[in-house]
């Protein structure tokens, strides 16, 4: 299940950027009237299905994320045993489709087909499909399940069979004896990258784990939301637990014994890697930073509760990414209230993240925010290079939201450095990613507008 936090992340995290536009000495007026100069939006730009980077995870540490991934639910409660499709797997669309998702959803099933090793395909017509996705209005999904983004849920055909049968055994994962059929509910009125997002978490979930892990790095199946499309790591998942050696129906000890065979057929390079320390993820850690980034919580009480995932994670001796993140989100719900608090949050934030992975889609998020405050500060130079060092993870990442904040910072900068012809074409870069990750017109004018509000009026 792709939770709400995940559409303010995907949308680069602007309460953040607000909340420094809001120090900015800029006028409402000055705002409406750079947003009337904007030019005429570019055909949006989209990605085009590439086979990922392999993981770098070593096979021991690969065991005990399999386990943890497929023994246990999102909630915590353990799962008997593991369930899967045992036979081809078809995918079929039902119900109004926003128009992006043909296009996307054949970029993921060549993708699962290819680096994933699953037969899975789209259902022809008349076809019985045992993976159906099914759009719904926002509001709708959200009145039915308030605390999800999208989700898939087992042995439903559609919306209307979920809302029917929802409060049945039938449809409760933990009761599962084999995967037969499973419906993915996701919004038909969000951006295109909302849209492709959801695809690719909940058919991850509909075939595979239905667990996620705040401690993995590089991985979908985390509720960091940082990653956005299936990545190396996932898809060497998938290939595990549709092997040979692995059944519909085993238990987690017969898997465990199974397991560091399989991946030392399927990964040979992660024989080489050392065995990482794996610490249990407390569970007062998880609600603190799952409230934190909650829906309707008082900004007040988001700092705090965003100060006590900090202190477990320090007194838990973290130095892995379940710090990074919780001092990032720090970051993010202290800004408007304390601002210096939030500038050294991402200061340390990013330092862990550049540390861990170098330049990754983590740390481009933490210098989205670094080079937002550049901006709003005057820094039109620093805001240029920071913006330049984060570009390529957003790109990398498939990031469209987050790519297209980056170049409109880095066109603002430019154009307050008097260089606007290059300023021009990288807006325009930006306008046309802005069509994939926000979706309207109106929703990408906004996003300019506000980015556009960081720079000080100058005389």
């Amino acid at each position: 299940m792709r939770r709400p936090r995940s559409l303010i992340l995907r949308s680069v995290l602007l309460a953040s950027v607000m909340g420094l536009a809001a120090c900015a000495p800029s006028s409402l007026s000055e705002v409406a009237s750079r947003a009337a100069q904007s030019p005429d939006l570019p055909p949006m730009k989209s990605f085009s299905a590439r086979e990922a980077a392999p993981s770098a995870r070593s096979n021991a540490e690969l065991v005990e994320d399999f386990l943890e991934l497929s023994f246990q639910m999102e909630s915590g409660r353990a799962l008997p045993f593991m369930t899967r499709f045992s036979g081809p797997v078809r995918v079929g669309v039902i119900g109004r489709a926003p128009a992006s998702l043909e296009f996307d959803l054949s970029q993921l099933i060549i993708r699962l087909r290819r680096e994933a090793g699953i037969d899975i395909a789209r259902a022809k017509p008349g076809e019985d499909a045992e993976i159906i996705i099914d759009p719904v209005p926002r509001k709708a999904l959200q009145r039915a399940v308030p605390q999800a983004a999208c989700f898939v849920v087992p042995n439903v055909s559609g919306w209307k069979e979920f809302r029917k049968n929802r409060n049945r055994g039938s449809t409760d994962w933990s009761k599962l004896a084999q995967r037969k059929r499973a419906t993915i509910i996701i919004p038909s009125d969000v951006s295109p990258q909302e849209v492709r997002d959801c695809l690719h978490e909940e058919v991850a979930q509909a075939l595979g784990p239905l667990n996620d892990l705040y401690r993995l790095p590089n991985s979908i199946f985390n509720d960091d939301n940082f990653h956005t499309v299936l990545t190396g790591f996932d898809m060497l998942i998938l290939r595990a637990y549709y092997a040979p050696e692995l059944r519909n129906g085993m238990s987690r000890a017969e898997a465990r014994a199974a397991l560091p065979a399989l991946f030392a057929r399927i990964n040979p390079a992660g024989q080489k890697g050392a065995q990482g320390v794996v610490s249990a993820t407390p569970q007062a850690w998880n609600q603190t930073i799952t409230q934190a980034l909650g829906p309707r919580v008082p900004p007040a009480k988001r700092a705090e509760l965003a100060a006590e995932a900090v202190r477990i994670a320090q007194v838990e001796g973290w130095t892995d990414n379940r710090l990074a993140f919780s001092l990032f989100v720090q970051g993010r719900v202290t800004l408007g209230q304390k601002p210096q608090l939030a500038i050294s949050s991402f200061v340390e934030s990013g330092r862990l993240y550049r540390e861990l992975y170098g330049s990754s889609v983590q740390a481009a998020h933490v210098a989205t925010q670094m080079a937002a405050f550049a901006l709003s500060s005057g820094q039109y130079e620093t805001a240029v290079k920071m913006t330049d060092e984060a570009i390529p993870a957003a790109r990398n990442g498939e990031n469209a939201a987050l790519l297209a904040t980056l170049l409109m910072i880095k066109a603002q900068a430019l154009d307050a450095m008097g260089r606007g012809d290059e300023a021009r074409a990288v807006r325009l870069d930006a306008l046309g990613w802005g069509r994939y990750g926000f979706g309207s017109d109106a929703n990408v004018r906004a996003r300019l507008s506000e980015i556009s509000a960081l720079t000080p009026r100058q005389g």
